[in-house]
């Protein structure tokens, strides 16, 4: 008898994960706090309740998470918007889901020995930039103070910089992009202290676009079943950011435990954490419109060569949210 029930039960089990809706979910950089939520969401078991199966995939500075897309190699993506618009309108048809960052990260760190106070101070200076997409936000913002990005006395000289932040360390540039929970808590663990340095951030400029978005194939969004599971996941992901913003220190654990590099730690992650609970707050996952249409017109305002030439039709698919949190 005893034998029967367990070769009952392990049928089952092995029913159920039959049964269970794969989902390949593709991260925009690599195992961090800045994706928590979707760790949470797999590990406190959220996922399996709504009878998912999720692959969290890495990303890297080797991995183009629109790429990754375009190939079918995901199902569903965190991008930034400015990248996910600027996809768009070359042909890859991307389409939010949800929106679980609600505020930007984004920031310019400068030296104060380099005399910046102000962005008119920018003039004449090198300043460092990711590329990969990750430059709309930045080249709008030269644009809306009339600031050419082309090297001039006038203008500015931009660096390709890569994700560290040896230009500012080794005086390359006067200023780097940074993040608020990232790459400026690596410019104070190198030795510089916070009165060295001079910060601008994107929201506080009033050009700060979204980041951290969930975005789909749009043609995908034909199939009812695949609506149907994206409706699952995004409630699943949004119970774990919930959850992560509640408990920050018990998800610095569950990322480290989930960082298969062995590169992040502990005291890192419960900081950066803290950082993201800052940009997730305030948040349903909804997007909210007034969001969007900021980050259109900031992206719009990009003088003779903006990001987008227009706002998008149809891009935005706002049901799978709504219909997820009802």
């Amino acid at each position: 008898m005893n034998r029967f029930l367990i070769g009952a039960a392990l049928a089952a089990l092995a029913v159920g994960a039959a049964q269970a809706e794969e989902v390949k979910l593709q991260l925009k950089w690599v195992t961090q706090a800045q994706f928590a939520g979707y760790y949470v969401a797999k590990d406190k078991g959220f996922y399996e309740e709504e009878g998912l199966e999720v692959d969290v995939m890495p990303g890297g500075p080797d991995i183009s998470p629109t790429q990754v897309m375009a190939g079918g190699g995901a199902d569903v993506t965190v991008d930034w918007m400015p990248s996910a618009l600027a996809a768009r309108e070359k042909g890859l048809a991307l389409v939010n889901i949800a929106q679980p960052f609600k505020s930007s990260g984004m920031m310019l760190t400068c030296l104060k020995e380099s005399g910046i106070t102000g962005p008119e101070d920018f003039r004449g200076k090198t300043l460092g930039v990711w590329f990969g997409g990750n430059e709309y936000p930045f080249l709008s913002w030269m644009a809306t103070l009339k600031i050419p990005t082309d090297g001039s006395p006038e203008g500015v000289t931009v660096l390709k910089q890569g994700f560290n932040v040896d230009p500012l360390l080794q005086k390359q540039a006067a200023c780097i992009s940074t993040m608020t929970y990232n790459e400026y808590w690596q410019v104070i663990d190198a030795g510089l202290k916070p009165e060295d340095l001079v910060t601008f951030k994107y929201e506080d400029e009033g050009v700060a676009t979204l980041e951290d978005g969930l975005y789909v194939m749009e043609d995908k969004l034909k199939d009812p079943a695949f609506v149907a599971k994206m409706e699952k996941f995004v409630r699943a992901s949004m119970k774990g950011w919930k959850y992560a913003e509640a408990h920050p220190d018990e998800a610095a654990q569950i990322v480290i435990d989930n960082d298969e590099t062995g590169a992040q730690t502990l005291e890192v992650q419960a900081r950066m954490m803290g950082e993201i609970a800052k940009l997730t707050a305030g948040s349903n996952g909804a997007l909210d419109p007034a969001d969007y249409d900021r980050t259109v017109k900031v992206l719009l305002g990009g003088g003779s060569d903006p990001v987008i030439s227009k706002a998008p039709e149809g891009a935005y698919v706002l049901e799978i949210t709504d219909k997820a949190l009802q």
